[in-house]
């Protein structure tokens, strides 16, 4: 990172405004403002809500109505939902609900989140006030929580149930708007965000060319992309979890979760030597999946242990998994007439354009 930015990567959490609390029980609801950055998805069509249930400035419940083609879309629990709550997306829908707070920086102390959303996107305090920033995969809202503490008033889209873990972890924050709704046709009212950014997502949709050029619609002139997504080499075919992929995934997520439960007493000690070792370490580590990730010393034993079933599972269960090359993803910049494109690093991909 450039001396430029080096002062953005603050220290933890507390400089960005993380209080010391815990989690309210009552879930974030939607917001009148979010309604005008609402559309249907196949059409682009502004939305005008009807039916609604309000408890002050907040819509419990509704419905949200094309302004084109009269379909509707309900608002459930304050979330408005543009998609099935059966999907592909099912295992996130069950990882994230179970494990809500592991990766949320106010909650386990650490502040690792934090730090890879200012390395990742380069956005600052000053960059993000009181924009309107757009997280295309949010999960349980450990990124959105960073972007929240930030001064943005962020959309927060998953695709699956995590988006409930996500409504309940960000309560506390009435700059932040849930929305269920598919990455590909994203119910966002296109050119209207200043930022948007994907972390650790694209892979995971069934067409990752179609899903960044969905990201790219919604962001004005001027505004910024951050993605942040697997890349593709001639050798990941050969990655451990990529072997087991093709029996992992056609298991349930619960009994996955289950089996990795049962065998990370085991896993765990193993590789948090074998992984230690000089060199061949990250030969263990490519082999073997399992997500012991020994380097995080911000981390107690027992957080490291509990990511490492939430991380596994999420290496092994998710439906689609289809790493991005860095030149496919600068193909859909060029089709788009992306000009300004910043790699910062072709492996993994990370790359921050301005559209």
């Amino acid at each position: 990172m450039d001396a430029a930015h080096a002062g953005d990567l603050v220290a933890g959490p507390a400089a960005l405004d993380f209080a010391a609390v815990g989690f309210r029980a009552r879930q974030l609801t939607m917001k009148s403002a979010l309604v005008e950055f609402l559309a249907e998805p196949e059409t682009n069509a502004p939305l005008e809500l009807v039916d609604a249930v309000r408890q002050g400035d907040e819509i419990v419940s509704g419905l949200l109505r094309s302004v084109q083609t009269g379909r509707t879309f309900p608002i459930v629990e304050g979330i408005p939902r543009f998609v099935e709550s059966a999907n592909y997306a099912r295992s996130f829908g069950m990882q994230w609900n179970r494990f809500a707070q592991t990766q949320l920086d106010s909650a386990n102390g650490a502040d690792y989140s934090t730090q890879r959303f200012l390395a990742e996107t380069r956005w600052t305090r000053e960059t993000l006030d009181n924009k309107w920033v757009f997280d295309g995969g949010c999960g349980s809202g450990r990124f959105a929580e960073v972007a929240a503490s930030m001064g943005a008033h962020v959309i927060a889209l998953d695709y699956s149930s995590a988006i409930d873990a996500a409504a309940k972890n960000l309560s506390r924050y009435p700059n932040v708007h849930c929305v269920q709704g598919n990455l590909l046709q994203p119910p966002i009212r296109r050119r209207r965000l200043d930022f948007a950014y994907s972390i650790g997502v694209l892979q995971h949709t069934p067409d990752s060319s179609r899903a960044l050029a969905a990201l790219i619609h919604l962001v004005r002139e001027g505004g910024e992309l951050a993605v942040v997504a697997y890349a593709k080499r001639w050798y990941t075919p050969l990655y451990g979890k990529y072997l087991v992929r093709p029996f992992t995934k056609r298991v349930s997520p619960e009994a996955l979760l289950s089996a990795i439960t049962l065998s990370m007493p085991i896993l765990f000690p193993i590789t948090d030597v074998l992984f230690r070792i000089p060199v061949l370490g990250k030969a263990f580590q490519f082999m073997i999946p399992v997500a012991n990730y020994v380097d995080k010393s911000k981390f107690t034993r027992a957080q490291r242990y509990q990511e490492a079933i939430l991380d596994t599972l999420d290496m092994l269960s998710p439906a689609y998994d289809d790493p991005l090359t860095a030149e496919g993803v600068d193909e859909v910049f060029v089709a788009e007439r992306v000009s300004k494109v910043n790699f910062l690093h072709r492996v993994p991909i990370n790359v921050v354009a301005t559209i």
